[in-house]
């Protein structure tokens, strides 16, 4: 009996800015990302990636600016550290338009917008890109962001995700619940376009959250969109096991991806659900080329256009550690934090200073970096798929567009030659081709609990 090959599955990370991990390539010769403001940015990107098998682009999104390293934007704005940042749903259907199945897992924040409108917001999409709609649920954790909001500073961390299954359920309830399949008939001639007794207002009473009334928006493909999710901390883990499809982690090895990898399947597993129903991508830089000396020679010139500071900027933010107070060799205090736990967890547990943070950061970014020619890439990622027990790569741009198309021509072909890469697209919604299930949630998803019975 032939067991067949695990398929890695891939997703182009990008942001609706210019700088989004890598940081000061933007100031690279070939480099587009300034372009970010035109569609035909986005809609060249999206037919480059439908023409390499890309299950998705996954578009990241922050509120608020990075403020905390030297307590001031300036660097921020000078090396554009995700700062200017536009909305990234306004892209969805442009790039929907010109591919037929590549999938777009999109960021938003679940504290800056009101449940009963966000759920129109997706399944319109959902509609437009017939079922190719993903949400990566994010909660914030800038206080930039809160600032902006109109808060004095960011909700405690554990309390954001409680706010965040409070908005769960009321999705859920609208997704799921307020339509029934066929409550749509769109008979012309008896003038009926939805039977009244097949549709039915939402009362939710939580916590934090209250909603009553009707979605606005038939059933869509997929009804609920994928859900995606990247926090790993203790209470992060617990929401991923109820709510996520798809988790995004960081790892600096192939040892620290695969116990991150078990503890996360372990929790889905405890929340009642098979440990493969959430599918793991992994953070990842890929620079490669024709030959191994083309290829480390293109990433000589990449770090000479890289800002390690602009990266120790970002990864104040993530922490909340303003890095510039601490000598080059000087021990960090590495503590609880309210900002992104799972990106301060690491940090101490290598114990980094400074000066091995900015060596970490050569390329601008904190993603293992992958350089050579097609057999070594993908050796590599087939070995992460393997030793990390991880189900992907979200694969970070460096210079744009070439960073995406010499992925596609180059390592491509020798993923597909090795048979751990798909050679076409499965038909169907974004979950089927994912999952190899149906086009909704699963019934041992908590969201498929508020489904309303046949009847």
């Amino acid at each position: 009996m032939v067991t067949k090959k695990k398929q890695i599955l891939l997703n182009a990370f990008n942001m609706n800015c210019v700088g989004h991990i890598n940081h000061g390539l933007w100031a690279h010769p070939r480099d587009h990302s300034d372009h970010y403001k035109t569609l035909n940015y986005w809609t060249s990107l999206a037919t480059t990636l439908e023409r390499g098998l890309f299950d998705g682009i996954f578009l990241a999104d922050i509120l608020g600016v990075y403020d905390v390293y030297q307590s001031s934007v300036d660097l921020t704005l000078r090396e554009s550290i995700q700062l200017p940042v536009n909305d990234p749903l306004l892209l969805v259907s442009a790039m929907a338009a010109v591919t037929q199945h590549l999938g777009f897992g999109v960021t938003v924040n679940a504290s800056a917008d009101a449940p009963y409108i966000f759920a129109r917001r997706m399944s319109t999409l959902d509609h437009l890109t017939n079922g190719r709609i993903g949400w990566n649920i994010v909660t914030g954790y800038l206080d930039s962001a809160a600032r902006g909001l109109g808060l004095d500073a960011q909700v405690e961390h554990d309390s954001r995700y409680d706010r965040a299954d409070d908005y769960l359920t009321v999705l859920y309830k609208l997704w799921e619940g307020s339509w029934e399949d066929d409550a749509v008939l769109a008979d012309k001639q008896k003038r009926v376009y939805a039977d009244p007794t097949k549709v039915h207002p939402i009362d939710h009473q939580g916590q934090f959250y209250r909603s009553q009334g009707y979605h606005l928006a038939e059933p869509s493909v997929q009804r609920t969109p994928i859900l995606y999710q990247a926090g790993t901390s203790g209470r992060g883990r617990q929401f991923a096991a109820r709510h996520a499809e798809c988790i995004f982690i960081t790892a600096t090895d192939k040892n620290a991806a695969r116990a991150t990898t078990r503890t996360l399947r372990e929790a889905v597993a405890a929340a009642g659900r098979k440990p493969d129903d959430v599918k793991i991508f992994l953070g990842m830089t890929v620079i490669t080329d024709h030959s191994a000396a083309a290829a480390q020679e293109k990433h000589a010139e990449y770090v000479r256009y890289a800002n390690p500071e602009a990266g120790l900027a970002h990864f104040s933010a993530s922490t909340g550690i303003d890095f510039s107070r601490y000598d080059l060799d000087e021990t960090i205090a590495y503590g609880a934090s309210n900002a992104s736990q799972s990106a301060t967890q690491i940090a101490q547990q290598r114990g980094w200073t400074k000066r091995q943070l900015l060596q970490e950061l050569a390329i601008g970014g904190r993603y293992p970096v992958v350089v050579g020619d097609a057999a070594t890439v993908a050796d590599e990622l087939s070995a992460w798929i393997d030793e990390g027990e991880i189900d992907g790569f979200n694969l970070t741009r460096t210079v744009v567009p070439e960073s995406f198309e010499d992925f596609i021509d180059i390592v491509v072909p020798a993923l597909q030659d090795r048979g751990i890469y798909k050679t076409a697209y499965a038909e169907g919604a974004l979950r089927r081709k994912l999952f190899s299930e149906g086009d909704r949630l699963p019934d041992r998803h908590i969201g498929a609990s508020y489904r309303r019975p046949r009847g």
